[in-house]
């Protein structure tokens, strides 16, 4: 049986993350805080970002927008999108 936690994302109990996701006392949060179903999507969204932004991860920039998207996203505010993307009809 997987453990749950309480999602701030979905303010709900939802699937835990089995290990912190970022190392460090960042991480520890997260995996405390936030459901597997919110870090996949965020993951998703992060490489949409990356890719089409051409962020270099090796930027400490690049690296702190990132962070700044995911605490908007985890808080269910709004945060950029990569232009162009089209999500796939269901």
């Amino acid at each position: 049986m997987s453990q749950t936690v309480f999602c701030r994302k979905y303010q709900q109990e939802l699937e835990a993350l089995p290990q912190p996701p970022l190392p460090g006392k960042k991480g520890q949060e997260i995996q405390a805080s936030v459901s597997k179903q919110a870090w996949d999507e965020w993951q998703a969204l992060q490489t949409r970002l990356i890719n089409e932004k051409h962020l270099n991860l090796l930027d400490p920039e690049a690296r702190e927008y990132l962070m700044e998207q995911l605490e908007r996203f985890l808080d269910n505010r709004e945060t950029d999108q990569a232009e162009g993307y089209v999500p796939p009809s269901q």
